[in-house]
């Protein structure tokens, strides 16, 4: 494999053995823990090196001016930026007075292990200190996945060929000096100094830092609580929770400044012997409740998980990651390295989202500052599909919060002249961050995308009770903004023009395939909402009038399609444009927004990532079989994918139109977007979408998933490669159970009573205990589409790139 730095293929974890530095900041990225509110980055326990220092609390964020060379209306005047918070993971280690630093010394051994079920990182080192003397250090760390408030360290030092005389420095630090900024769009602003000090305490073994943004005034609060183990010789069980007295031979200290909190821990430790130390971390923040309070929080927090201990944090990680694993597991059988890829895939997902509770979230999620920690359309058209079947209170959560932010976007549809609302393109508090309003504000997909997540959500969920009141509010507010963007033409068609689709390439287009069958939906299920709920649809002023308009402009709703070609525009006229020269560009190095001229590519027929191919895969009984194969053979020769959204899209049609070989190859892309670091920024977080992508590309793309209104559909096919694929989703209170085979599907509902299925387009009618097997029916074989010069994909063998 390329670009990852040695990670070993299990089926259950993610094993580093050896430590390359040259690959740090990815590796952070990697193995980052999180619980949709607070993540920490895969550091070192002590601190140094690192390639991007990180803690993170899901909306604590500090604003920035965004500067303009020109300005215009409606352009947006601050930024928002996700900020290192106090770090609490920090423990630094001194051997007879010289630092454990993995650039000194010897290093004899290092291994860090990501476990999926375990929910924990643990990291062994051997390591011989310049004067000679040789230790080995085990840590093992969570973030809580049942405690929201809570991370954890255990962390134990053995002397291992002579005494050695060990200072354990736990540490609690803000405003971290950070790397310098980098000139890639794609990564943050790099902040100075973003939290100022309101208040710092020490008591025993307890520490608590308060500070306030300055521009947000957001008050964060961090508080640490430790416990000494017994020392322990090697054959031993680490010793118990509770603190030591004078006798044992171990000293302790502990100190707050106002960036800085410390408690120190000394001890001559014989050959063989273990000094443990637990380490229970705390955080709060509020942008209205006082100090006192959100510091009462903190330690409340803290006091529950010691009394929870150690061991009873792993279990209770334990048991929710066991329940998360019975709902929600893929296996993948043929390659091994697909398997393990998409448990890491879910594990984070669960990680970004599992206890967000009304946050956004994120891109990057919890794992790095990319994007500057912002939330954009992938969260409703990439992640909450499969949170919906795996998390579906997660995914509700994430719908909650833009509801919670619905006045926020009136306000901006106001300022552009339009009714309803008009949400971020990309934001952490609701507000409009994008200062690039091509491919910003033009791009009122995101919008129809909110639209989208609440249908799926209702469909996959039932979730009658969030359809009717903040579902109806966000297809309501969405619903007025297409109907007072668009218009009738002389033909009666409804427009929809100047808008740019996902394909970010191609800017400021009319009649965008995608968004105009995106808006059509959006304006459907606002008029069928309201029916269905009179009184909610009443109170948000809707009457019959509106209802028959929003139906109308759907029915008109203008589609393109190119007589002389065969195929659909992407957008009016797009087929016309001159091609991209890609076989002069091939040499050179993608993605192309760094090295053309957006005005170049946007009169020009090159495409980032799939536009027209998701609109095939969101809407299959808008195009006919022969439709979808001539269009994905098209746009496969112009799509350059500079986006980590776009292999999982065209691994799902190249998979429906009979390219099996080739979706295998992009389902690996999708798959291995971070551990092989295909985009050169996984330093600056894990890419989200690209990881939801991977079940995607094998759910709904070998799987055959689509769901129609409450009914699941399934046209299931596997390439060559894969002997089976199985997989569960979750469809409210009912468990259905996937097994896929080379000639043979089997279902079976493990939970509920009864399920109506669909399979290659039959009905089914599943009952409880009685599993039922149906023959699987390959599409016809068809040519290989070729892809542009230099952008085919990575062939892959089972197992393997070749």
């Amino acid at each position: 494999m390329i670009g990852h730095p040695g990670f070993r293929v299990e089926p259950w974890c993610l094993r580093e053995t050896g430590l390359d530095l040259d690959v740090l900041a990815q590796s952070e990225s990697v193995f980052a823990l999180a619980n949709g509110h607070l993540g920490w980055r895969g550091n070192l326990d002590e601190g140094e090196p690192h390639g991007l220092p990180g803690c993170y609390l899901n909306g604590v964020h500090e604003s920035r001016p965004l500067p303009y060379a020109e300005v215009g209306y409606g352009y947006p005047e601050a930024g928002d930026t996700v900020i290192n918070v106090t770090n609490g993971k920090l423990l630094r280690l001194l051997v007879d007075d010289e630092p454990f630093d993995v650039r000194y010394g010897t290093l004899r051994g290092h291994e860090r292990v990501l476990d999926f079920r375990a929910g924990t990182l643990t990291r062994t080192a051997e390591w011989t200190s310049p004067a000679g003397r040789t230790v080995r250090v085990r840590s093992t760390r969570l973030v809580s996945l049942t405690q929201r408030a809570i991370a954890a360290v255990r962390y134990e030092v053995e002397a291992l060929d002579g005494p050695a005389r060990v200072v354990l420095q736990s540490e609690l630090v803000a405003n971290e000096e950070l790397p310098a900024a980098e000139a890639d769009p794609r990564a943050a602003a790099v902040l100075k100094a973003p939290l100022r000090p309101e208040r710092h305490t020490a008591d025993g073994a307890r520490v608590l830092l308060a500070h306030r943004t300055a521009n947000t005034g957001l008050l964060v609060v961090a508080g640490m609580d430790h416990v000494v183990g017994e020392r322990a010789a090697p054959d031993q069980p680490a010793g118990p929770d509770h603190p030591l007295d004078a006798s044992s031979g171990v000293a302790t200290g502990t100190e707050s400044r106002p960036d800085l909190g410390r408690f120190t821990v000394t001890t001559l430790l014989a050959p063989g012997e273990r000094l443990v130390l637990t380490k229970y971390v705390g955080y709060g923040w509020s942008a209205a409740r006082s100090l006192p309070g959100v510091a009462a929080q903190v330690e409340a927090a803290l006091v529950a998980a010691g009394s929870t201990g150690w061991a009873g944090l792993l279990a209770e990680q334990r048991a929710y990651l066991d329940a998360f694993w019975d709902r929600a597991d893929v296996e993948v059988h043929g390659d091994d390295e697909i398997q393990q890829a998409v448990r890491f895939a879910l594990f984070h997902l669960l990680q970004a989202g599992a206890r967000g509770e009304g946050r956004a979230l994120a891109a990057k999620g919890l794992t790095g500052p990319g994007y500057d920690g912002h939330a954009f359309w992938d969260t409703e058209m990439f992640v909450l599909p499969v949170l919906d079947y795996a998390v579906p209170r997660a995914a509700r959560q994430a719908l909650q919060w833009r509801r919670d932010t619905l006045a926020v976007a009136e306000e901006r549809a106001a300022l552009l002249g339009l009714r309803g609302a008009v949400f971020p393109w990309r934001t952490i508090g609701g507000r409009e961050c994008s200062a690039y309003w091509p491919a910003g504000t033009a791009a009122f997909h995101l919008n129809a995308g909110i639209a989208a997540a609440v249908l799926r959500y209702r469909d996959v969920t039932g979730d009658d009770e969030f359809a009717g009141g903040a579902g109806l509010d966000l297809l309501v507010a969405t619903a007025r903004m297409w109907r007072s963007l668009g218009c009738f033409d002389a033909g009666g068609r409804f427009r929809i023009d100047g808008v740019t689709g996902p394909d970010e390439y191609s800017a400021v287009a009319d009649n965008n395939v995608y968004t105009n069958l995106m808006a059509g939906q959006n304006l459907r299920a606002a008029a069928d909402g309201a029916t269905d709920h009179p009184a909610r649809a009443a109170e948000l002023g809707v009457d019959a009038a509106e209802i028959e308009d929003w139906r109308r402009a759907a029915g008109a709703m203008t589609i393109p399609f190119d007589e002389a070609l065969g195929v659909h525009p992407q957008s009016e006229g797009f087929t016309a444009h001159e091609v991209f020269d890609f076989a002069a560009f091939s040499t050179r190095r993608y993605p192309l927004l760094l090295h053309v001229p957006y005005f170049d590519l946007y009169r020009k027929q090159v495409v980032k990532q799939a536009d027209l191919v998701l609109a095939m895969q969101l809407f299959p009984d808008e195009f006919t079989a022969a439709q979808k194969a001539a269009n994905f053979a098209y746009y496969e020769r112009l799509t350059v994918r500079d986006s980590s959204l776009s292999a999982c899209t065209q691994a799902v049609l190249a998979a429906e139109t009979g390219h099996l070989d080739l979706a295998y190859d992009y389902l690996g892309e999708a798959a291995l977007m971070d551990l092989d670091d295909l985009e050169h920024n996984t330093r600056d977080g894990l890419h989200m979408a690209s990881l939801a992508g991977s079940w995607t590309a094998l759910v709904a793309g070998f799987g055959g998933l689509r769901q129609t209104g409450a009914t699941p559909c399934f046209s299931p096919r596997l390439p060559a490669a894969l002997t089976r694929l199985a997989f569960t989703v979750s469809l409210g209170e009912r468990r259905l159970r996937v097994d896929v085979r080379p000639d043979a599907a089997t279902y079976t509902l493990r939970a509920g009573e009864s399920l109506t299925i669909r399979h290659n387009g039959e009905p089914h009618d599943l009952r409880a205990g009685e599993p039922r097997t149906l023959p699987v029916v390959l599409p016809p074989a068809a040519p290989a589409p070729g892809q542009p010069a230099g952008r085919a994909p990575a062939r892959r063998t089972a197992g393997g790139v070749r």
